[in-house]
């Protein structure tokens, strides 16, 4: 099996690329380092995939049309995994072009390679972000997606019907995973545990929006790349019991396009999290409180029966287990 994963520099590209070289796929890791946050870090995961003989990697942007046409006729991947993508809710207020060239112009060239190259199955990231506006709890994808409060969860929204399109003009099988909080060793600079971590050690505040009064489905990274491995060796297929009307946003019985959740189904109230946090950390965070900010939601529940009964797998471990590896990890990265 010859697997493309975009973003492969990235937290949770770099993560999915090792487990599938791990298991005896041959990568080709994709990655156009910009500078969203410390290229630094993505160099150093890069330096470890690399390690691998089994590992090709690539320095390209998924906008660039030309040059990724002409990479999907070199490798002729069987799978994609398509984890690239312009990251962040905030920075989606400030930066909204950044999203319309990564997350819809570079998703759109992704799409136009599968469909060229035939691959056997596409899947790609999308986010608990979408569920925007919706108050139903827990987040089903059975539940409207359709009012987004931030232009990043448009576009990942986007993602999927686009996805949904392609499937069914050209019948290659796609699989968006929405993916909940992701955390663990090699995070997110720009991601709450990374910040806070940083910030208790350096006897600095940190910013706690909504005065505390938020709420979020954190998922290990580990349990994030397992549901991808799994769904990536179990195409979607059309859903023979599918009706249009209602129509259910999960499945589809025109293309062979499904959706899944992937999260813990057990929100975490901030300030509990940030209690896990000093604990693991053996000190006591100064906190800052601060308004809501624009793009976020109060909180996300995750519902993965779904993903549970297609591939017999949900999310396990604990949050005090998961940040204290990603606290040992950043204690030993850092010299901390």
């Amino acid at each position: 099996m010859n697997v493309l994963v975009t973003g492969a520099a990235g937290f949770i590209g770099f993560h999915t690329a090792q487990r599938l070289l791990s298991d005896g796929y041959s990568v080709v890791g994709l990655d156009n380092f910009n500078s969203y946050y410390d290229p630094d870090l993505k160099d150093a995961r890069w330096k470890i995939l690399s390690k691998s003989g089994q590992f090709q990697g690539v320095r390209m942007d998924i906008a660039d049309r030309t040059n990724l046409d002409a990479l999907f006729k070199d490798i002729k991947p069987t799978q994609v995994v398509h984890l690239a993508a312009q990251a962040g809710v905030r920075h989606s207020v400030s930066h909204p072009h950044d999203y319309a060239d990564a997350n819809l112009i570079g998703m759109l060239n992704i799409l136009e390679g599968c469909r060229h190259s035939q691959v056997d199955h596409l899947v790609y990231a999308s986010s608990s972000s979408i569920y925007g506006a919706n108050t139903a709890m827990p987040f089903s994808e059975h539940h409207s997606a359709a009012h987004p409060i931030s232009l990043y969860a448009a576009t990942k929204q986007a993602n999927e019907s686009m996805a949904h399109a392609y499937a069914h003009l050209y019948k290659f099988p796609a699989t968006g995973l929405r993916f909940f909080t992701v955390y663990g060793p090699w995070g997110r600079p720009d991601m709450a545990l990374f910040m806070f971590t940083k910030a208790i050690l350096a006897g600095e505040p940190i910013p706690v929006f909504n005065d505390g009064n938020l709420a979020r489905d954190f998922t290990y990274i580990d349990d994030i790349v397992e549901g991808v491995v799994r769904v990536l060796t179990r195409p979607a297929a059309q859903n023979p019991a599918w009706i249009g009307a209602p129509a259910d946003p999960a499945t589809s019985g025109v293309a062979p396009h499904n959706v899944f959740n992937i999260g813990c189904g057990n929100p975490v109230k901030l300030m509990d999290f940030i209690s896990i946090l000093e604990k693991a950390l053996d000190r006591k965070a100064i906190v800052n409180f601060q308004p809501m900010q624009a793009g976020d939601v109060e909180q996300t529940w995750c519902d993965v029966t779904a993903l549970e009964a297609a591939v017999g797998y949900r999310p396990a471990v604990s949050i005090e287990e998961g940040v204290s590896s990603f606290v040992d990890w950043y204690r030993a990265f850092y010299n901390t």
